[in-house]
């Protein structure tokens, strides 16, 4: 992809968030009448996130009489592949990012969405860089069903207070603040990277955000589009700059081991202990549901809170990155139609919204449940450097060398080379 095109995009979704922001909620929008059957639906959501997603679904099954059959796989990648090759795909499906869309689409297996949905109204509630992230030769194949904004780091504003810390500005600041807690006796960070088969993906979060911080956005470009090698200067040295950390058994709760066995919706769990286990958490906007669940009565705000991940070079102020949840439909049934038709709506996206640990990519939702959701919404729209999930826009062969690189780097950081020149060998086949 062009850089200048990125550019654009990137433009182009800042202003459509900001101007989306000013807009009153959409009318709620008839999803045809009654017309019965089933709908068969992969994703990767379990727990409070399927929970979340059937909460969504339930007023377009009482109204149109159509039975929603969920599926949740952590392995999606390998079980929709396995599936979709196999002739038998769900009829809707989560994707587990642009680069396996474009996979999906180019061998002929996604519907053109194009003539599913109304795309003028699609135009007019979507920034045009979801709709161009979802696109492949010009056709609409996918779609954005939520958004997340990557970056924020948890704290509890209550122990913050309680033990004189600063919010960073920088990330000498950052730097200097671990060191502080760590010579306390306590260790700052939680992290956990587990995740079944897609495990090592939180860890790839770190390294996009030092990239974009560290090196830039032209970098960040020709990395995630096969152009700058992983042995470069620049992801080497995001990788030894992330090693400050989860390198350093003082500075993550219960060292590798932990860091490699734990949930990634359960590592944050430790800064709400009394005392806390540890005060500082690196992960998505989607945490915050996570958090509630595992400890009922924690308000936000009060119990958490948020700061970006700081600046590294000045040069990239205000650099930001951020997610989305693509759904496609492999399958043209008039069931599978009148879903993708609903969940595109801002009636259907403000009930994941209202029930916490999701953003909107829709502009007409512009109504959050609590202040921390809103600062996560408006963090997207203020970014001045923003970009998407670098993991989610390479090809799977290279995002799940990277998730198994993070894994390894955390097992034994000496061999960083090693594993860096093992990602370049992936680079060079999977960008054929």
């Amino acid at each position: 992809m062009d850089n200048r095109f990125v550019r654009k995009i990137v433009t182009l979704v800042v202003l459509s968030l900001v101007v989306g922001a000013c807009q009153q909620a959409a009318t709620p929008t008839s999803s045809g009448g009654k017309i019965g059957g089933t709908v068969s639906v992969l994703a990767t959501w379990g727990g409070s996130e399927q929970e979340s997603f059937l909460a969504m679904v339930k007023p377009f099954e009482d109204q149109t009489g159509v039975k929603i059959q969920y599926e949740g796989t952590r392995d999606l990648n390998a079980v929709l592949t396995t599936r979709v090759q196999g002739g038998n795909p769900p009829d809707v499906a989560g994707l587990p990012g642009p680069g396996q869309m474009a996979q999906f689409a180019s061998s002929g297996k996604l519907i053109d969405l194009g003539n599913v949905l109304d795309m003028t109204a699609m135009k007019d509630q979507y920034p045009d860089a979801f709709l161009k992230l979802a696109q492949v030769n010009g056709k609409q194949v996918g779609i954005f069903i939520k958004a997340a904004l990557k970056g924020p780091i948890w704290y509890s504003p209550k122990q913050f207070t309680a033990k004189s810390y600063t919010v960073p500005k920088t990330w000498d600041d950052l730097t200097a603040l671990s060191n502080k807690i760590a010579s306390s006796g306590t260790t700052p960070w939680c992290v956990g990277l587990e995740a079944a088969a897609a495990s090592g993906w939180p860890g790839t979060d770190w390294i996009e955000d030092i990239v974009l911080r560290q090196s830039g956005p032209d970098a960040y470009d020709q990395w995630y589009q096969g152009k700058l090698k992983w042995t470069s200067t620049e992801i080497k040295k995001a990788w030894q700059t992330w090693g400050t950390i989860v390198a350093d058994p003082k500075m993550v709760f219960g060292g590798k081991s932990t860091i490699l066995t734990t949930n990634f919706g359960d590592s944050g769990t430790p800064m709400f202990s009394n005392p806390p286990k540890c005060y500082m958490h690196h992960q998505a906007s989607f945490i915050t549901d996570f958090f509630t669940k595992a400890v009922p009565g924690l308000k936000p705000g009060e119990d958490f809170a948020f700061f970006m991940t700081p600046d590294i070079d000045t040069k990239y102020a205000g650099a930001v990155t951020g997610s989305g949840d693509l759904f496609g439909m492999f399958k043209d049934t008039p069931q599978a139609r009148a879903l993708m038709k609903y969940l595109t709506t801002p009636e259907a996206q403000a009930i994941w919204v209202g029930r916490g640990g999701a953003l909107s990519p829709n502009k007409k939702v512009t109504t959050y449940p609590d202040a921390i959701s809103k600062q996560s919404a408006d963090a997207m729209t203020a970014a001045k450097i923003f970009r998407f999930d670098a993991s989610d826009l390479m090809p799977d062969a290279m995002n799940a060398a990277f998730w198994k690189a993070i894994l390894d780097y955390v097992n034994d950081p000496s061999k960083l080379d090693s594993i860096l020149a093992n990602l370049d060998k992936v680079q060079a086949d999977s960008y054929k």
